[in-house]
């Protein structure tokens, strides 16, 4: 299986995807720990891969999603963007949307 079919999977047998650096429990930069903390205040279960873990999969999302930044957010498949773009619709109420249309 290509790194890209690896990833490709992943994201699809999770609803939600948080491409990282670091944990969920112990984020390794800020603005993984910001996507972290906007995910949890939704009150949300998350998938999370640490793409320190794996340099393959660290610039293979970077391919998938045409973005070349850590983290990256996967909603049903979707992809959302980083920690920008994850706090912007928090402040706006969309992120919270979108989480609920998917229960």
């Amino acid at each position: 299986m290509s790194i890209q079919q690896k990833i490709k999977q992943q994201i699809t047998e999770n609803n939600i995807i948080l491409y990282m650096k670091g944990t969920a429990e112990f984020p390794q930069c800020g603005f993984s720990s910001r996507a972290v903390n906007i995910l949890k205040s939704c009150g949300v279960q998350f998938a999370a891969v640490n793409v320190l873990d794996d340099p393959e999969i660290r610039e293979g999302i970077k391919v998938f999603s045409n973005w070349p930044t850590i983290p990256q957010l996967y909603v049903k498949g979707n992809f959302i963007g980083g920690s920008d773009i994850l706090a912007e619709m928090y402040e706006s109420g969309e992120l919270q949307e979108l989480i609920a249309s998917l229960s």
